[in-house]
């Protein structure tokens, strides 16, 4: 129990309360009784309580709750340092995602294109190469067919040839004698001209 040592002077020592410097039991007074409740010692429990109170008071108000204060205070600021920021990287994503989208599409479009030209030359190319090609054929289509003329006018001339040679030697069988080369030669123009015609 806290007594103040201007009451426990003046207040006279009670019979059966034990004193504290012995220790020995005080005969006869409240024996038993809890001393919180003693109603004696009620003026200095309350003077007590209230600078118990006053200090917790003061020290709550000027040391606890300045720093409970600045502690919120800075992890506001903190929170509010952290949205910033990801509100700020949020925003370069979103920028980066638009122009790698826009990046991607001009590539799209640039493929296409290159596609397309790369298509377009292919088949002009081919076009040439068919032209070309053809050109080509169809010369050596008439070179032939020229060649074929001439193998096949140099074969019925030699047709002739050889037609009054049987002629002349068929007629020297037949006959006996030499058949003259210009009557040969009528006779087998004759037999030609009916045979075409």
């Amino acid at each position: 129990m806290f007594v103040t040592p201007a009451y426990a002077e003046e207040a006279p020592p009670a019979a059966g309360a034990v004193k504290t410097e012995t220790g020995a039991p005080d005969q006869g007074h409240h024996a038993g009784v809890f001393p919180p409740f003693d109603h004696t010692t009620y003026p200095s429990q309350l003077l007590w309580l209230v600078i118990t109170f006053a200090i917790f008071y003061v020290a709550m108000q000027k040391i606890v709750v300045p720093r409970v204060g600045g502690i919120l205070e800075s992890r506001h600021d903190r929170i509010a340092q952290d949205i910033d920021e990801a509100s700020r990287l949020k925003a370069e994503a979103d920028a980066a995602v638009a122009t790698y989208e826009s990046e991607l599409a001009a590539a799209r479009t640039k493929a296409n294109s290159i596609g397309a030209t790369a298509r377009d030359a292919a088949k002009a190319k081919a076009e040439e190469d068919r032209k070309a090609i053809e050109a080509s054929l169809s010369e050596k289509l008439k070179a032939a067919e020229a060649r074929i003329s001439e193998i096949k006018a140099k074969a019925l001339g030699d047709v002739g040839a050889i037609a009054e040679e049987t002629a002349a030697a068929v007629v020297e069988q037949l006959v006996g004698s030499v058949a003259g080369q210009a009557d040969v030669a009528s006779a087998v123009a004759e037999a030609s001209a009916k045979r075409e015609g």
